[in-house]
């Protein structure tokens, strides 16, 4: 690695855009200053581009062990850090489950052996496990997962008192899935008596209902705020959920906090005519009505993080009937150049973007010196050029699935390079070889 520094760069970090230049040695960050000069560093020009600090995916599904024909967690991490996601936190509904002690750290010792981005994993909280979640340290994992709704993996957490239990006997923060299991199955069993099992793939939204959303959600929150744990929901996809959270107080004193994904930022129930079931979610991409809700609530920040949900299939998966069309996306290539597009609309700010995208994740989850520009921190940087505009197409996705729900999208932004603890891991559509990936160490 050696000293890089990089030149004539506005850094967006901390509520800021300011020019300067920022000299990195090793894994980390060593100076940053308007005027820097280190004959013996590799000098990169920025020529005025962005530089931004590493993204931080709080979810991901990169289907190793068990599913590695829709990805592995070689191939979605180095699709990862072409988009500019220099960390990442992978889901626990892998074949075999991530619900013990000894699948977790087979986990780990898989990304130590293969990954192009840092990691670390969520553990499978079930019906069963409660005392493997007791014996679980407070720092060996970015948290416990629970799935209150069915979802792919089939972990459905349902017995209320096992929830209360696990809510009441861990310090980590707590994510969860939620939909309610009985809503659903009732919608599903309404659409299957007169559609059967090839229902017409817009009625996804009203089968995993915003009732069924807002259900579980507002029970698992009150359950959060009786016990005092520690509450993170996942991927809102309503309007009517954002006023379940907080917006007066900083998100380090907040109890409860809350996630959207780019799907549900983007797509609109107007978008499955065309996109059909590359859009089937869980929980299901909705109105426009609740999309505009959800941009509101994360611009005034009822909602904390954005993240991607991550989870690819095969097309061949994908192109089945409704009731076998599996749900999920790929998206970590593409997550940040769809938000910078946002941000040329006029809808988000730079450093909006980059504090729910970068600095809330580490703050949340506490992870140890990433998630922001500083001096001491890791060198988990992405450079962008907001003004080279390029096409999703399929000789330029890097996922293994090989599919976008964006294909024939033009971004106007595009990743021109992208840091791991001070490695280039991906340079202007290549991948200059070798890996200096970390687990995640948290500061709890």
């Amino acid at each position: 690695m050696g000293r890089v520094l990089i030149k004539n760069v506005n850094i967006v970090n901390e509520n800021r855009v300011f020019e300067s230049d920022v000299l990195l040695d090793g894994e980390s960050i060593v100076k940053i200053d308007r005027s820097i000069s280190d004959p013996m560093a590799k000098t990169i020009d920025a020529n005025g581009r962005y530089l931004l600090p590493g993204i931080i995916d709080d979810q991901v599904h990169f289907r190793e062990p068990g599913l590695t024909h829709k990805g592995d967690i070689a191939s979605e991490s180095r699709a990862a850090v072409a988009g500019g996601i220099t960390s990442f936190m992978e889901q626990p509904n892998t074949v075999p489950q991530t619900t013990t002690i000894d699948k977790l750290e087979e986990k780990f010792a898989r990304a130590a052996e293969t990954s192009f981005a840092n990691y670390s994993f969520l553990f499978g909280g079930t019906n069963d496990n409660l005392e493997e979640i007791k014996r679980l340290d407070k720092n060996a994992c970015s948290g416990v997962k629970l799935f209150l709704g069915s979802s792919t993996g089939n972990m459905l957490v349902d017995d209320e008192a096992v929830i209360e239990k696990i809510f009441r006997n861990t310090e980590m923060v707590i994510s969860a899935h939620c939909e309610d299991e009985t809503t659903i199955k009732r919608n599903l069993a309404h659409y299957k008596e007169k559609y059967g099992d090839d229902i017409p793939v817009k009625y996804h939204p009203l089968i995993r209902s915003a009732e069924a959303c807002y259900l579980s959600s507002s029970k698992a929150i009150a359950l959060a705020r009786k016990t005092g744990a520690r509450f993170h929901v996942f991927h809102l996809s309503t309007g009517i959920e954002t006023d379940l959270f907080r917006n007066d107080i900083p998100l380090e004193e907040k109890k409860i906090t809350a996630e959207v994904c780019i799907h549900h930022l983007w797509f609109s129930d107007v978008d499955y005519e065309s996109k059909g079931t590359l859009i089937k979610w869980n929980p299901a991409v909705k109105t426009g009505g609740d999309r505009s809700k959800l941009w509101e609530a994360l611009l005034d920040d009822r909602i904390d993080v954005i993240a991607t949900d991550h989870a690819p299939h095969t097309l061949e998966e994908k192109d089945n009937v409704y009731t076998q069309a599996p749900s999920g996306g790929p998206l970590v290539q593409h997550a940040l150049p769809a938000m910078l597009q946002k941000y040329h609309e006029g809808v988000i700010s730079l450093e909006k973007l980059v504090e729910k995208m970068c600095h809330n994740p580490a703050k949340l989850f506490q992870i140890e010196k990433r998630g922001f520009i500083r001096e001491g921190y890791y060198a988990d940087l992405v450079l962008v050029d907001l003004n080279d505009p390029w096409q999703v197409s399929k000789s330029n996705i890097a996922y293994k699935c090989g599919w976008s729900p964006f294909e024939e999208t033009v971004f106007k932004s595009k990743v021109t390079h992208t840091f791991v603890n001070g490695h280039l891991a991906y340079e202007e559509g290549k991948f200059p070889g070798g890996r200096n990936a970390k687990r995640l160490t948290f500061n709890r």
